[in-house]
């Protein structure tokens, strides 16, 4: 028996590929399928089960290409209602895989159907559950995701309660826990950069497990300072539950090589969006007016969920040469799915053709603070509420960039802004927005509040 998390930092999301005496299963699989596939042919092993913990939100699971190569049968848990063909299991329910057995638990509150994998090897001696948003290291999954008319996230979390108490507590302190998600997963709150514990470490560490906890104790602290969930998670889950199109179908669109001419005039034609991957600090030295920089090298494809409202959107990209099929696959890892080409030759291209650029000013924390010191300027943070309540630049407005699309108004057209978050990444990506949007006078603080904290510019310190 052998058991591999395949971890993707962008998403910080963990799929799984078990594999016992030639049969082999994988458990909340990416959208793109051939490293599975290639995996079990490499070991000559046939791929037998695609487990689903849940509908996720935050991802397209790629289980139903992944049936369709293999003839894997698509696993859900109770109450799961799928547009395409699936076993829904019922609670407890097992699966032979080798020699080894996997039972679906049913473990609703972070969704109805939400359902761990529980894996016993050939001595029938429980070894790992597969926890899917359920359980977390060191947090749960959050219950405002799946609401139902006649259900509160109250409702659900009292539901994840009597599931982590009456079926997950009740196992083996060795049994290892792997979750679907790390730290950075807006999926959980509290989740730890570890990506898999002993259930005992987590019996003693993780707050919503304390034994001595009430219910309602449970409900407060679980439904407690939750942000809002990205706008694009409602799509996810309905692509996961209802159905996609191929994935091959889907990079043949976007692997489309395009002159800068062609690119020009597609963008012109479509009314296609220009979405830049390039570093933040290549972007502001030069670009094609009026795109967007989203950082293939940060998280990448959760902030393009977060600021693209539109899903069926055609989107053009500039990249570095080379990267192309990468940025079109974590695309589609997300929904979005209609990247219609790319261009040629990168950026470096456009320039040769003699086609207009535009750029973003940068300043340094240096510069600023002497700045700061002689003027009053309008300094934007657009970091997150909770970071900017622990320190700020003294007079700074905090416009997060997760709301920047309902924030426009809020922005001030007359004035030179000075916008920065922590280190500069989301800093240009809220600067490319605002000059696609025609405030023009925007100007990136280099470094970040990193770099800010550290000259005499005053900051406000909070807790």
């Amino acid at each position: 028996m052998k058991i591999e998390q395949i971890y993707t930092g962008c998403l910080a999301q963990g799929a799984y590929f078990i594999v016992s005496n030639g049969e082999a299963a994988v458990i909340d699989p990416l959208r793109e399928v051939e490293p599975y596939i290639q995996k079990a042919s490499k070991i000559g092993a046939k791929i037998k089960y695609v487990f689903e913990t849940h509908f996720h939100a935050d991802f397209v699971s790629g289980h139903i290409d992944l049936a369709e190569k293999t003839g894997a049968d698509i696993v859900y848990g109770p109450n799961a209602n799928t547009a395409f063909k699936a076993h829904i299991a019922v609670d407890n329910e097992e699966f032979q895989l080798g020699e080894i057995t996997i039972r679906a638990l049913h473990t609703p509150g972070h969704t109805l159907e939400s359902t761990s994998y529980l894996l016993f090897d050939k001595n029938k001696k429980p070894v790992a559950l597969f926890s899917g948003d359920t359980l977390f290291i060191g947090d749960v999954g959050r219950p405002d995701l799946a609401q139902k008319s006649d259900l509160t996230m109250e409702d659900l979390a009292g539901m994840l309660f009597e599931s982590l108490r009456s079926k997950i507590m009740t196992l083996p302190d060795d049994v290892i826990v792997y979750p679907a998600h790390g730290a950075g997963s807006a999926c959980g709150k509290n989740m730890s950069k570890e990506t898999s514990d002993t259930l005992g470490n987590q019996k003693r560490f993780n707050y919503a497990l304390r034994p001595d906890m009430t219910k309602e104790e449970f409900i407060n602290e679980v439904t407690a300072g939750l942000a809002e969930p990205p706008k694009y998670f409602p799509e996810n889950v309905k692509m996961n539950r209802d159905g996609y199109e191929s994935i091959d179908d889907v990079l043949e669109r976007g692997d489309q090589a395009l002159s800068p001419e062609a690119f020009e005039a597609k963008a012109n034609n479509t009314g296609a969006l220009i979405l830049d991957t390039r570093k933040p600090e290549d972007f502001a030295k030069g670009f094609i007016p009026n795109s967007i920089n989203i950082g293939i090298e940060g998280g990448f494809a959760p902030w393009v969920g977060a600021l693209i409202p539109d899903l069926k959107q055609h989107l053009l990209i500039v990249t570095e040469p080379g990267k192309e099929e990468e940025v079109v696959t974590r695309l589609a890892r997300v929904g979005y799915d209609h990247t219609i080409g790319f261009l040629n030759g990168g950026f470096e291209a456009w320039v040769e053709a003699g086609k207009e650029t535009d750029a973003v000013d940068n300043i340094s924390a240096k510069a600023f603070e002497a700045l700061y010191n002689s003027e009053s300027p309008e300094v934007i943070d657009v970091r997150k509420p909770d970071e900017f309540a622990a320190g700020h630049v003294e007079g700074a407005r905090n416009l997060p960039l997760d709301y920047i699309n309902d924030l426009m108004a809020e922005f001030p057209k007359n004035k030179t802004l000075y916008v920065h978050c922590a280190g500069g990444y989301r800093s240009m990506i809220a600067a490319s927005i605002l000059k696609s949007r025609g405030i023009d006078e925007v100007v990136n603080i280099e470094g970040g509040f990193g770099a800010v904290e550290k000259t005499n510019v005053p900051v406000l310190q909070g807790v």
